[in-house]
């Protein structure tokens, strides 16, 4: 039987993809870039699965569109994830964590804020410290009771960490000095090797109690199994301190 919560997630689908018609941004038979195809595509990743675009908007289907997805519409047509999600404001609000986050705190150009904020993928590819890192063309910030050196924020790309972390939220992590100061089951980001990891940590000891290896468990354990990573020379851990999500 399908939740509630799914069902009217799918109603609100609905809704919008009225709108975004009514707006001529979608026309279900085109096929010159604004079809029922290229929604599929934009949402499901794959231009053939209209058809399941279809039975979303299908009264009689028994098919709902599940949050991942809900969430990837929103990206694509820049619909407000608040009420996408939670029903909360208008649809096309700009409602998104990263909006919120410049009406919320300062941002600018040069380190005049305390925290970095840069991309995810340029936050796993970085090979120096977050000290080096800062004095690079990033966009910094400061928060209202977060103080100090040594933060970085970036978003986060999967559901890996759902509920807890979810899709397009932002972290903010402040670098430990060092891996035999990782507490047990606590969320951390992992970087080594030009990979960045948000994961629940717990440590791997030798015989002398040396931490050679971190166990990295997700939150949505159904869909993504734990795995160890070695530690090494390259690997750096910081500790995540703030989310930053819908408001």
């Amino acid at each position: 039987m399908i939740r509630e919560d799914r069902v009217m997630l799918n109603e609100r689908f609905v809704k919008i993809f009225k709108q975004l018609e009514d707006r001529g941004t979608i026309v279900k038979n085109d096929r010159n870039g604004r079809g029922v195809g290229d929604v599929a595509e934009k949402v499901l990743g794959n231009k053939s699965y209209g058809h399941i675009i279809r039975a979303y908007l299908d009264p009689t289907s028994k098919r709902v569109i599940d949050y991942g997805q809900a969430r990837q519409f929103c990206r694509a047509y820049n619909i407000s994830e608040a009420y996408m999600i939670e029903g909360a404001g208008q649809p096309f609000e700009d409602d998104s964590p990263m909006a919120k986050m410049y009406e919320m705190y300062t941002f600018s150009e040069g380190p005049k804020g305390n925290i970095v904020f840069t991309t995810t993928e340029a936050f796993a590819g970085t090979a120096v410290d977050v000290g080096s890192f800062s004095r690079e063309s990033n966009s910094h910030f400061s928060i209202p009771g977060i103080s100090g050196g040594n933060l970085v924020a970036f978003p986060i790309n999967g559901n890996s960490m759902e509920p807890i972390i979810n899709n397009g939220d932002i972290v903010v992590c402040r670098e430990i000095n060092s891996v035999q100061d990782v507490k047990d089951n606590e969320i951390y980001a992992v970087r080594t090797n030009g990979s960045v990891w948000v994961k629940y940590v717990k440590c791997i000891k030798n015989k002398a109690g040396r931490v050679t290896s971190l166990k990295l468990v997700s939150a949505n354990y159904l869909e993504h199994d734990p795995f160890v990573e070695e530690v090494n020379e390259f690997t750096r851990l910081y500790k995540v301190i703030r989310r930053i999500s819908q408001f």
